[in-house]
């Protein structure tokens, strides 16, 4: 690993990695800030590109092209499907899909493309190390499937749609994106979300309550699995 990159989707999401570093760098590229910073020895390039997948397809695509990046690590918040996840748990992605893709009225299944897959998975060397760090730090994680859409799922409805056709555990609205990045341009990534929602009639009200500490929750985390990386 020669130079690493790390996404959020928000401000808010990257604002608890930030304040762990001095000396930052900004560039300023394609109307988005680009923070360089040196940890521990080890290059990071860190931003946040907006909400929704084509900001994130964009941004993961300059880290990796412009900046050079090796490895991706993605760090924000999520809505929870699985009843087991509750506000505040962690969840790292195994695999993820596309939920708003949709050209079934061709005789695809939802989520897919001619030339591409209903699912990506992520690195399964930096899920080990991210399931480590959880080990060493008595955090309970649980790794399971994330759903990408260019919405924000606040109903029941839409929410079972999702939990019964791509079984997934979370959603959110970046991740999959980033995985067909990474994926064609063949660079390990990493998808980690702490859920600040669940997914439901209520979820605009517990997203705003919950997503500081929940980001704070998921960036705290993603800097154990830095030191890890880094030794």
């Amino acid at each position: 690993m020669k130079k690493l990159a790390i996404m959020g989707a928000m401000e808010e999401e990257i604002e608890p990695l930030l304040s762990h570093f001095n000396n930052v760098k900004i560039t300023e590229f394609a109307k988005n800030k680009y923070y360089e910073v040196s940890y521990n020895g080890l290059d990071i390039v860190i931003a946040y590109s907006k909400i929704g997948k084509v900001f994130a397809s964009l941004t993961a695509s300059t880290l990796i092209e412009k900046f050079g990046c090796d490895t991706l690590l993605f760090s924000g918040v999520a809505g929870a499907i699985n009843p087991k996840l509750k506000i505040g748990d962690l969840i790292i992605a195994d695999k993820l899909c596309q939920h708003d893709l949709d050209i079934t009225a061709f005789g695809h299944p939802h989520g897919f493309v001619p030339g591409g897959d209903v699912f990506i998975e992520t690195s399964k060397e930096l899920r080990e190390v991210a399931k480590e760090v959880a080990l060493e730090n008595s955090l309970n994680v649980l790794e399971g499937t994330i759903a990408t859409g260019d919405q924000f799922v606040h109903s029941s409805e839409r929410k079972n749609f999702i939990e019964n056709t791509f079984k997934a555990d979370a959603l959110e609205m970046e991740g999959a994106s980033v995985a067909v990045i990474c994926d064609s341009l063949d660079v390990p990534f990493f998808i980690l979300r702490a859920i600040s929602d669940a997914a439901d009639g209520g979820a605009d009200i517990d997203f705003d309550e919950f997503l500081k500490s929940s980001a704070k929750e998921s960036a705290d985390y993603l800097l154990k699995i830095v030191d890890k990386l880094n030794k």
